[in-house]
């Protein structure tokens, strides 16, 4: 893995010459994100085009509604998953230029309404419940949170499943559902409308945010810059203030 201050300077310095005369000022990069990297993506392309004078458009999703979007001819430059399972299906759907690397991790925690009037103790308590929420198990979040139940010897129906970790918790912070599992950055950035309850073993599998460029991208050097960004000291403090496990630097 590259070094990270190499890595901002060079962003710097080929933003300059981007500027210089190679880019086109109305053109803006467009990244396609997890939706559980909305938060975070936004200080980080403020930073990168302070850094670099690129302006970012970010269209956050369920990672596999982005897949379906860009194998449908949506237009994109960079692609950013919540899982490698994801990022796998677009590379063998030819959508990349390059192999992707990992930037982040994540990983499931339960969430339940102010107060947790369920009284939900553990994974194994959400089977005595009528209304849990989950993302489908086709998307990320899904498929991480179906393997805990798996795990946990936890059989349930959920009463919803939904395309997007933010969806799980729209339901638990409105008191449609009593229980949901999402991310832990995603219950971090919800603050004191919901309550959080740990699952035992939960952080030692976690979920790998890869990020690559995509083929079809309209500004190519501009999106290899956006994906070094990632892995800078800048983008991980970021990542890492919002609560995903860096994957560089201390």
């Amino acid at each position: 893995m590259r070094g990270g201050g190499t890595l901002l300077t060079s962003a710097a310095a080929v933003g300059a010459a981007l500027l210089g005369g190679c880019a086109e000022p109305d053109h803006s990069l467009t990244v396609f994100a997890a939706a559980s990297l909305h938060e975070p993506f936004q200080q980080i392309g403020e930073t990168f085009t302070q850094e670099t004078g690129i302006e970012v458009v970010f269209n956050t999703a369920g990672s596999s509604g982005l897949v379906d979007q860009l194998k449908n001819g949506a237009p994109g430059d960079v692609l950013a998953t919540a899982d490698e399972a994801t990022m796998d299906r677009a590379e063998r759907a030819g959508l990349l230029a390059k192999d992707p690397v990992v930037f982040a991790q994540n990983y499931m925690v339960i969430v339940a309404p102010e107060g947790n009037p369920a009284e939900i103790g553990s994974i194994s308590d959400l089977a005595e419940l009528t209304s849990v929420s989950l993302c489908a198990p086709q998307v990320p979040c899904g498929a991480a949170a179906l393997r805990l139940l798996t795990e946990g010897g936890v059989e349930l129906s959920p009463a919803s499943e939904e395309l997007s970790v933010t969806d799980v918790l729209g339901r638990v912070r409105t008191g449609e559902a009593e229980a949901g599992l999402v991310y832990t950055t995603s219950a971090q950035q919800a603050g004191d409308d919901i309550e959080v309850i740990t699952i035992s073993g939960a952080a030692a599998d976690p979920n790998s945010y890869p990020v690559a460029e995509l083929e079809a991208a309209n500004l190519p050097e501009e999106a290899q810059l956006f994906v070094e960004h990632l892995l800078g000291e800048s983008a991980q403090q970021t990542l890492a203030d919002a609560g995903f496990t860096r994957v560089k630097g201390p």
